[in-house]
């Protein structure tokens, strides 16, 4: 049987008995969908985003042996892998230069007409942080709303109404009913 037909679980334990090609295996199913997250959080920031992914897998890498799944790999990843692209974000904020220029729009976006994708992106960051965070959670990384409770460590009933409440915002935005074709 081959390592990517194991289950996480199976290649944890494998892990955990010291098999680093099991570790390998968990890094190549993970790490787009690492990087995914790390890209939203970094502002898209390519290479903030591979040194955030490294650097959670390396967290990760330090649990073995004695590491214990208590639920999907993604819930354990999902906090690692956001606080570790927030960091790299500040840090990068930190050190950018400030002023008039930094704050000029980008010349190829500035006269862009919102609709389409574009639309549904400008739309998206009207949303609270922590909405826009669920419905991601919810949406992108696919993650089940108990999943979603879990790596924030909130209540399923708050993530159930953050999700309520974006979904209910969205629903009313002229944008998103342009990309999704709804009828007013």
């Amino acid at each position: 049987m081959r390592l990517t037909d194991l289950t996480d679980q199976q290649l944890v334990d494998r892990a955990n008995a010291g098999e680093a090609a099991a570790f390998d295996t968990l890094y190549q199913r993970y790490k787009d969908w690492a990087f995914r997250l790390a890209l939203r959080e970094t502002g898209r920031d390519e290479g903030l985003a591979a040194d955030a992914v490294q650097d959670s897998f390396l967290y990760l890498l330090k649990k073995f042996p004695g590491f214990e799944l208590q639920a999907k790999l993604t819930t354990f990843l999902y906090p690692v892998v956001k606080h570790n692209a927030q960091s790299a974000d500040r840090k990068r904020r930190r050190k950018t230069p400030s002023g008039p220029e930094a704050d000029a729009p980008d010349e190829a976006g500035s006269d862009r007409e919102h609709d389409g994708l574009d639309g549904l992106r400008a739309v998206l960051n009207t949303l609270p942080d922590h909405q826009r965070e669920v419905v991601f959670m919810r949406f992108l990384d696919d993650m089940s709303l108990s999943e979603i409770a879990l790596a924030l460590g909130i209540p399923l009933g708050t993530v159930k109404s953050r999700l309520h409440h974006a979904i209910g915002t969205l629903r009313e935005e002229p944008a998103c009913r342009r990309y999704f074709e709804i009828e007013p």
